[in-house]
C-alpha cells in the first residue's frame, strides 16, 4: 500500500489518519494475465492503481481491430474515464497483460473521500489534468509524427514495456499494423 500513498504524496500531503481512512476505502486484488477487468458496454464504477504488473485499455472497432489507448504499469492509474465520469456504458476494455496487483477505488468511495478528505479532490483533479494533457499530446503526435517518431516516443514513455508487451499491442498503440511494425523495427535496428 506504500506505492499508492507515495503516488498521492507527489501532489498532496495526508496525515497518518487520512492515509488510514483512504486505504480503508480501497481494495487490493491480484489478477492473472488475460483477465478482463472491464468490458465495452459496461459502466465503469471504479478506477485502478497498479502496484505491480501491466494493464492496458483498448477498444475493438467494427472491423474487429483492436486499438490500444493506454498502458499502465507500476505506479500508474487506469480506467475508462468517459464511463466512470458520465455513468454511461463505456467502449473500452481493461485487460491485465502481466499478472498484476491493483488497488481498486470505487466511485462511491471516492466521492465519500472527497467529503471526508477534501484535498483528495485536488489530487484526483491533478490526475485528470495530467491525463488530459497526455491524451491531447498523443492525439497531436498521431496527427503529426511518423510511425517511427511515435515508436521512439513510446520507447521513451514506456521504456520497461518494450520487452514485456506483445509487439502487436505496441503496433496498435502507435497506430500501425503488426506487419508494418515488424518491418519498421527491423529497419530501425539496422541504423
Amino acid at each position: 500500500m506504500q506505492s499508492i500513498l507515495q503516488n498521492i504524496a507527489k501532489h498532496i500531503s495526508l496525515t497518518p489518519e487520512e492515509e488510514t481512512l483512504f486505504l480503508s476505502k480501497t481494495e487490493t486484488k491480484q489478477f492473472k494475465a488475460k483477465t478482463i477487468l472491464l468490458s465495452a458496454g459496461e459502466v465503469a464504477t471504479c478506477t485502478y492503481f497498479v502496484n505491480s504488473g501491466i494493464l492496458r485499455s483498448f477498444n475493438i472497432n467494427d472491423n474487429i481491430i483492436e486499438h490500444v489507448l493506454h498502458f499502465a504499469c507500476e505506479g500508474w492509474w487506469i480506467g475508462d474515464m468517459y464511463s466512470y465520469i458520465s455513468g454511461k456504458p463505456g467502449n473500452l476494455f481493461l485487460e491485465v497483460l502481466e499478472d498484476a496487483e491493483v488497488v481498486i477505488i470505487s466511485k462511491e468511495n471516492q466521492q465519500q473521500l472527497y467529503q471526508e478528505i477534501p484535498k483528495l479532490e485536488r489530487f484526483f483533479r491533478i490526475l485528470a489534468e495530467n491525463s488530459l494533457v497526455s491524451h491531447q499530446e498523443r492525439l497531436m503526435d498521431n496527427l503529426s509524427l511518423t510511425a517511427e517518431e511515435r515508436f521512439e516516443k513510446f520507447c521513451s514513455k514506456y521504456p520497461t514495456l518494450i520487452q514485456k508487451v506483445p509487439q502487436k499491442h505496441i503496433a496498435s498503440y502507435i497506430g500501425v499494423t503488426p506487419e508494418f511494425f515488424s518491418k519498421m523495427k527491423s529497419r530501425l535496428l539496422k541504423k
